[in-house]
Formats: C-alpha cells, sequence, structure tokens
C-alpha cells in the first residue's frame, strides 16, 4: 500500500464509521511505534503521518559509536554516513524504514492495535450518543421477546437494548416490529461496550411525555414538582407556576382534556391525576388525594411527616384507591405519611386514649 492508498483508507474509515482521522492517526503511530520496538529493538523511532500532505515518514534513531554493544541502538560511522553524511561518533541520525521492514509478526501486532483502537472509538461514540439520550424518551423498535424471562429486545437507531420486565407496564403487549417509547434511566459501559438502560415504567416516561405534549412544561412557564407513579394504573403530577396568570393545573389538562388524553394514550390508559403544588402541606395533601374531596388535614407531627385527613364518609374508599394505590401515591407525592379517616371518626383514638389516661 502506497501513501496515497494509506491515507485514501483513513478517510473512508471516517466516512463509514464516522471516526475522526486524527483519531485513528494517534493510535496507528502508537501501533507503528510497537511494532518498531518489538521487531528491531529499537525504542527511539520517529513516526510522523500528516495527512494532508500525504507524508507517511517512519525512522529509528541510533548513535554513532566506533565500536557496537548494542546494535539496536548503534551504528558505525561508515554506515551512518549512508543516512547523514559527514556523521561524527557520538552523534545521533535518523534511519528511515519502510512498513515491509517490520516483519509478519511486527504487522500483525500494528494491526491489531489499529482494530483495538477503531474498536474503542466506535465504543467512544455509541457511549456519547447513549449519554445525549440520558432521561429522555426514544423510539424504539421490538425485535423479540423471550418467552421464557419476558424481557424484549428492541433496536434504537443502530444499537439493541432490553426492556426488562420488571419495566414493562403490566399488561401491555410488544410485538414484533412495533414502535414503543421508552425512558432511557441510564447509561452503563461494560467490556462489552455502553447499555442503554431502559424503562416504561419510570416516573420520568410521564415527566417527558408532559413536557413534549404541554409547551408551557417545556418552556418553563409551569414547573413538575413531584411525581408518583404506579405504572398501568395511576400518576399523580404535582405542577406550579410562577405566573399568577397562569392556570397550571389547566395548562397541563388542555382545552377538553385533549393535552392529558394523549399522554393517557401514549401510556395505555393509565390515569394520570394532575395537581396543584403549594408550600402550604395541608393544601398539598389534600391536593394530592384528588379525586376524593378532603374535609381537613391534620398535621400531626413535623418529624417524622406524618398528617390525618379527613374525608367525608362516603369517599373513603375513593381516597384510599383500589389497593390503596390512591393513597400511596399521595404520600409518594407529598412526602408525608397520611393516615385516612372519614368525617366524624378523626379523633375516635385521641379520646380512647384521653378516657383511658382519666381513668388511670
Amino acid at each position: 500500500m502506497n501513501n496515497q492508498e494509506f491515507f485514501e483508507a483513513l478517510f473512508l474509515l471516517e466516512k463509514e464509521k464516522g471516526i475522526p482521522v486524527g483519531y485513528l492517526i494517534e493510535k496507528i503511530k502508537g501501533a507503528i511505534q510497537i511494532a518498531v520496538k518489538r521487531d528491531m529493538n529499537n525504542e527511539d523511532n520517529i513516526v510522523e503521518i500528516d495527512p494532508e500532505a500525504g507524508r507517511l515518514y517512519i525512522a529509528m534513531r541510533k548513535i554513532v559509536v566506533d565500536q557496537i554493544t548494542d546494535p539496536s541502538m548503534e551504528i558505525l560511522p561508515e554506515e551512518a554516513a549512508k543516512y547523514q553524511p559527514g556523521a561524527l561518533v557520538g552523534s545521533v541520525v535518523e534511519i528511515p524504514l519502510e512498513t515491509k521492514q517490520f516483519g509478519r509478526i511486527a504487522a500483525q501486532s500494528a494491526k491489531h492495535v489499529i482494530r483495538q483502537g477503531i474498536r474503542e472509538a466506535e465504543r467512544g461514540q455509541l457511549l456519547e450518543e447513549f449519554q445525549s439520550k440520558q432521561y429522555d424518551i426514544v423510539t424504539a423498535t421490538v425485535l423479540r421477546q423471550d418467552p421464557r424471562r419476558g424481557n424484549v429486545t428492541v433496536e434504537i437507531g443502530n444499537a439493541e437494548a432490553v426492556l426488562p420486565q420488571g419495566e414493562q407496564i403490566e399488561g401491555e403487549s410488544y410485538p414484533d416490529g412495533a414502535r414503543i417509547k421508552v425512558f432511557v434511566a441510564d447509561v452503563v459501559s461494560s467490556e462489552r461496550g455502553p447499555r442503554l438502560v431502559i424503562s416504561r415504567t419510570h416516573p420520568g416516561l410521564v415527566k417527558r411525555l408532559l413536557e413534549m405534549q404541554i409547551p408551557e412544561i417545556y418552556d418553563g412557564t409551569v414547573e413538575i414538582k413531584a411525581i408518583s407513579r404506579e405504572a398501568g394504573l395511576r400518576s399523580k403530577v404535582a405542577v406550579w407556576s410562577s405566573d399568577p396568570n397562569v392556570d397550571a393545573v389547566g395548562a397541563c389538562i388542555g382545552p377538553r382534556g385533549v393535552r392529558i388524553s394523549s399522554v393517557v394514550d401514549e401510556l395505555g390508559g393509565e390515569k394520570i391525576d394532575v395537581v396543584r403544588y403549594s408550600e402550604n402541606p395541608e393544601e398539598f395533601i389534600a391536593a394530592a388525594l384528588s379525586p376524593a374531596d378532603v374535609i381537613a388535614v391534620h398535621i400531626l407531627s413535623q418529624t417524622p411527616k406524618v398528617c390525618r385527613v379527613v374525608v367525608p364518609e362516603h369517599q373513603l374508599s375513593l381516597a384510599i384507591g383500589n389497593k390503596g394505590h390512591n393513597a400511596r401515591l399521595a404520600a409518594r407525592l407529598t412526602g408525608w405519611k397520611i393516615d385516612i379517616r372519614p368525617e366524624g371518626e378523626e379523633f375516635d383514638d385521641i379520646e380512647t386514649q384521653n378516657e383511658d389516661e382519666t381513668e388511670d
């Protein structure tokens, strides 16, 4: 291969694999230096690669001596004169090398290092590409599903990722070829290359879907303060706006519910409660228990955060929710432990305790 073919091959690699020529040159220089050292036992060598000038120059340096004790690093004056006329004892001469002088083993070693460098560059580029997707939503194409474990392998761009069964919304099906939106929860770097950690159950999926559908959230007019989620059942989203002219909840729901409906559809019918965030814990806790009406919120303790909520008797089951999920989500959203009582029974245990103390 002549110099022109060599540089044409480098530019072709850059075009096909997107690996910068400069990066390849650094790896190739290192590989050639290793090859010269191994094949010729010479550590003092020069490798110059200039793609603009089309120059590939490889040489090893030797010291001019009267008597050779180390042939790999020393040279006699008469031999040195072939490369540098008039070279004197004690001077250093450069001896240009042709790649064919490296020998088969050294050449194979150089090729291995170059291939390794290309693989590392590809991994680095893939890692950079993946990191740009972290905490974002991407569209994935379903390739196959493991019938035993339930994991789904999907294609994202030119890479594959696995959606574990634990990160899937219960009841959803993922037929081959289906296109689904997933949340990139993390990017993990391993010996086999970078790997995307994806999810359909992560609260971040709801957050990013809302940002995509609601301009006021995207531009920062409305802020999402907290999200709690039981994937496939219900999510609660606390929103707030510093602009008194903007109804944060109304902006999220949209005219006739059209904005929130598109998010619900994307999540397979999962209910979404959008509630108004408040710095006042009583107001925030009452809103978080939506769709139930709250009569009163009593703060029982600040550390730990414990409160008692009073609701109409006929709405007790609504406030608690199916299998307790509404109360759990409200507790996660607000950070408060919530004890829900029907109206008329909110102080029963306190009165009983007072009676016991009086009898004592």
